[in-house]
């Protein structure tokens, strides 16, 4: 007798968000999970890595701003085997004229989101659906998870972490659980009883999930109404974290997955620089794991050139970069140019960017396809230490396709907008 073992139907979708108004200029012209990580990767290859080896074969990317960039990133999902006939990588714009009037425009928040297709998920029918964000770094088998959430016979699991010692829990959804089912869920309270934060990857029972999502939106909707106070377009499910964990918490059936290994937001530009500082001399578990390799779309390029002269240390360059000056704890995308007797140090510098002769680049996140003048100046050449990666005011950011020209001098905490000439 032939023995069939139960394989779940799961779809994962990956919130690409709205406007990434944290990350200032960065995103201004793109989807936050297209911003370049380690020089040679984009931020949406972490959760797309994870799933494709876990098994995930249906993944949907909803993006509610700038779709467009990522269109070519994710390539139809070919770099991470998802390009296929049924199921695979399906991109989901936002939801208009689908629904009632409160759900026309863009989503209002990630719960507000997953409501707006919620007769999509409904159709695909899956057994367990993922949902995750894409702003992460880390390393995650769903499969693991999977059978974890299947055998607790949970209504959700909340993957969880402990920040770094220096992190604020406040600016996450803080935790507590007890014998692994989740007691309380704050939403970034002002005062954390705990370190332990969610990660913002959770598996829903999809059943549950549709009914409560129907169930918050009719209250809401009616407390709306009574003060006057629902704008056309706004379910007012907002964040996950407003409504819809603590309601599925009160009920009893939401449980914790400890997430092992390196986590991080990068959601602000001290935390994106941070990130970039621990993977210097480390993979961390992340990068250079045995079978489970962080697979991305880069097209082909020569390898890097450090010339007679050229000085580099503590630094990850990637392919086509071309160092006749000095770097020094930074990360250079694909082709950059550093000339004579530049400098970077504790920077990031995207693809495609030049930095000319006698210039300096200091604490800084210098966007894709700029130019750095000549003798020009950008952050503070003193060492801040520490306290640059904990303060976004430090940290100067230069919008793509922007020149800072000649001498010219940009203090710590500058901002210029894409395409300026400062």
């Amino acid at each position: 007798m032939t023995r069939h073992t139960f394989r779940p139907r799961v779809l994962a979708i990956i919130q690409a968000g709205g406007a990434g108004g944290r990350m200032d200029v960065l995103t201004r012209e793109r989807a936050k999970p297209a911003l370049p990580f380690a020089g040679v990767y984009q931020l949406i290859d972490f959760p797309l890595s994870n799933l494709a080896h876990s098994g995930v074969i249906d993944v949907w990317v909803s993006v509610q701003f700038q779709g467009s960039t990522l269109e070519e990133q994710v390539a139809n999902g070919r770099p991470w085997d998802l390009d296929r006939n049924h199921g695979g990588l399906r991109l989901l714009p936002p939801q208009q004229g689908t629904g009632s009037l409160d759900e026309d425009g863009f989503a209002q928040g990630n719960a507000d989101e997953l409501y707006r297709i919620r007769d999509q998920i409904e159709e695909f029918a899956p057994d367990v659906l993922a949902v995750l964000s894409a702003d992460h770094i880390y390393r995650l088998d769903f499969a693991e998870v999977v059978e974890a959430h299947l055998a607790a016979e949970a209504e959700c699991t909340v993957v969880t972490t402990t920040v770094p010692v220096g992190d604020r829990a406040s600016d996450h959804a803080v935790v507590e659980s007890e014998d692994g089912r989740v007691t309380r869920f704050d939403y970034k309270p002002d005062e954390p009883g705990t370190d332990v934060v969610a990660t913002e990857v959770f598996l829903y029972d999809p059943a549950v999930l549709a009914t409560v999502l129907d169930e918050l939106h009719v209250e809401l909707s009616r407390s709306q109404d009574a003060d006057e106070g629902g704008e056309e377009g706004d379910t007012g499910l907002g964040d996950f974290g407003e409504h819809l964990l603590p309601r599925l918490v009160e009920r009893g059936r939401t449980v914790v997955y400890p997430l092992d290994g390196y986590w991080r937001d990068l959601g602000q530009p001290h935390l994106y620089l941070r990130a970039h500082h621990e993977v210097l001399s480390d993979d961390l578990g992340v990068f250079a794991e045995p079978g489970w390799p962080i697979l991305t779309r880069q097209p082909q390029r020569i390898p890097a050139r450090v010339l007679d002269g050229g000085s580099v240390s503590e630094s990850l360059l990637s392919p086509g970069c071309r160092i006749a000056g000095t770097v020094r704890r930074s990360v250079l995308g694909p082709g950059v140019v550093v000339e004579a007797g530049a400098e970077v140090h504790d920077s990031v510098v995207a693809a495609d960017s030049v930095v000319l002769a006698g210039a300096q680049v200091c604490w800084s996140l210098v966007d894709t396809g700029c130019v750095i003048g000549a003798d020009a100046a950008l952050g503070s050449p003193q060492d801040p230490g520490e306290a640059a990666l904990d303060d976004p005011d430090l940290i100067t950011i230069v919008g793509r396709d922007s020149t800072v020209d000649g001498g010219v001098r940009l203090a710590p905490g500058s901002r210029l907008e894409p395409g300026t000439t400062a």
